[in-house]
């Protein structure tokens, strides 16, 4: 990726010469505009959080729009304050969010029931019944899990259904008036058929001649979105779109958009991983590690859930609920000590002084003996349908700032690990580049070196480490232009040529350490249980 000068951005963004990707994070809405070299020349976001209503974790669609709105705003503001322009039109866009989940309409469009997201895990029974009828792994999260959920529950809303789909499919819909998904994010609706690009037909059968679903008005391939693979025609914003998107009014309809996609298919974008035997791993609020498959796994496991690239090819997924948010909830209490001590530390001063801490050669190798469960809500990984925030430690743990700084982060890898293990050690799966991204290896060498001893393997991190998902999200806008190319060739020819990044193989004595450390967590987990038992989500 070729560098920028100011006035060349400029040019870039009065003549549309960009592309734009916006992704619904779990905790922020991130909007980055990209020129024709990939450099990121503006960007914009909004900070939310999923709303515990009835048990049920979600995000009011009165949110999201006033979320999407305010990114937007923030980007036009970037550009404004940058170039002195205003922002009309880009190039391209596609949006992209956090998968899976259950948003179902009616006939008229109008929302049955709040928006399920991937973070609740209530759909057991159907994800058992599901796996087995098709002899393939459903995982709880999965859209048609909770719609067969929510048949098996016998919820009034089901009869009604004429429309389900995620996040980033109502997006989509909604600006474009397209009813379609990019076949990443679709593979987390419905099983797909990587020779077909499309569900799979066997299954979508065995699924309707179930009784109950039989008993319904509808045939559930009438009520997924259609499914495109990257570089497809996905529409283009609509009038209403646009105002939708910029009630200010300036920006023009008739911008392509890109298939609407999943954080998982623009975390391989965003890592040149989509040919197989890649792979990277995505940490967010959630974290989950992704291998392209050179043949199907031998069978099916819960611990891994069978997705799409953006080009269709299969990947399995080691996938964990939980990540950043007790790592977080740590940092901000030490946040808060340094200021009582009159401290004036910025939160990436705090980052980096607690996160090194990890790997400095004061911590134990395992942690001293210190268990951590960095679980804030379910962990089907670990069996675990609800989580606790625990830190627990025998009367000879040592109890220091390094060995809980590495504990917590050991922790916080412990439950992806159980998935990648099954791929690699159960199944065979191989692995040639394993990359690293997300906002945690901002930080150098810690969470780089800490990954590397978790899968013992390298782990490779590139200089767009940092942008993560609406970066990749922006580049599958701009392959809209370059779909002479398959999708594979256009990263590692295009995008990437000149991508700087650096590999950190496994230090064996970690390794061992963070082995140690797994077991003690697996060993422990009835510690979780009993939390989970005995506190409750909310305080009385």
């Amino acid at each position: 990726m070729a560098g920028f000068d100011t006035t060349a951005a400029a040019q870039a963004i009065a003549s549309a010469r960009t592309s734009l990707g916006i992704e619904f994070g779990s905790m922020r809405i991130k909007a980055v505009l990209i020129d024709e070299n990939y450099n990121v020349i503006a960007q914009g976001d909004h900070e939310w959080e999923n709303h515990l209503v009835d048990g049920v974790w979600t995000y009011p669609l009165e949110e999201v729009w006033s979320g999407l709105q305010d990114a937007y705003a923030n980007l036009r503001a970037d550009v404004a304050d940058k170039y002195s322009l205003e922002l009309t039109r880009v190039g391209a866009m596609g949006f992209s969010a956090m998968m899976h989940g259950y948003l179902a309409f009616d006939k008229d469009d109008n929302l049955l029931v709040p928006f399920r997201t991937w973070r609740n895990t209530m759909t057991e029974e159907a994800s058992r019944r599901l796996s087995a009828l098709f002899t393939y792994n459903i995982p709880q999260r999965y859209s048609i899990a909770h719609l067969y959920q929510a048949v098996l529950n016998q919820e009034e809303h089901t009869p009604r259904v004429a429309f389900f789909t995620t996040l980033a499919g109502y997006v989509h819909w909604r600006l474009t008036g397209r009813k379609v998904l990019g076949i990443g994010d679709a593979s987390g609706m419905f099983p797909i058929d990587p020779s077909t690009h499309d569900y799979n037909a066997d299954d979508l059968a065995k699924f309707d001649s179930l009784p109950e679903i039989e008993a319904m008005p509808w045939k559930v391939e009438d009520l997924l979105p259609s499914v495109l693979v990257a570089g497809q025609d996905a529409g283009t914003l609509t009038a209403e779109g646009a105002r939708l998107l910029d009630p200010s009014g300036t920006l023009e309809a008739g911008i392509p958009l890109a298939a609407p996609e999943g954080d998982a298919g623009t975390g391989m974008v965003a890592t040149d991983a989509v040919r197989p035997r890649t792979g990277n791993v995505s940490a967010g609020t959630s974290i989950f590690g992704m291998v392209v498959l050179e043949r199907p796994l031998r069978k099916a496991y819960e611990q891994v859930d069978p997705v799409a690239t953006p080009a269709g090819d299969l990947a399995g997924m080691s996938h964990a609920n939980n990540f950043t948010s007790d790592l977080n909830a740590w940092v901000g209490l030490f946040g808060q000590f340094a200021r009582k001590a009159g401290a004036d530390l910025s939160t990436n001063e705090l980052f980096s002084l607690l996160f090194n801490q990890a790997i400095s050669e004061e911590a134990d190798n395992d942690g001293g003996g210190l268990v951590n469960y960095a679980l804030y809500s379910g962990e089907p990984l670990a069996g675990l349908d609800e989580g606790r925030p625990v830190l627990a430690r025998g009367p000879r743990a040592s109890l220091s700032l390094p060995n809980l700084m590495r504990a917590l982060l050991f922790s916080a890898f412990c439950p992806v690990k159980i998935g990648m293990d099954v791929m690699t050690k159960q199944d065979g799966v191989r692995i040639d580049s394993l990359v690293g991204h997300g906002g945690i290896f901002t930080t150098p060498k810690v969470a780089q070196s800490i990954l590397a001893a978790a899968f013992d393997a390298p782990i490779t991190v590139m200089s767009t480490a940092s942008e993560g998902g609406p970066w990749g999200m922006a580049v599958l806008a701009d392959y809209l232009r370059h779909t002479d190319l398959p999708l594979a060739d256009y990263l590692d020819d295009v995008v990437f040529k000149d991508a700087k990044s650096t590999t950190m193989r496994p230090d064996p004595t970690m390794v061992a350490g963070f082995e140690k450390f797994f077991k003690h967590y697996m060993r422990s987990l009835p510690v979780e249980q009993a939390a989970i038992d005995t506190i409750g989500q909310q305080q009385d």
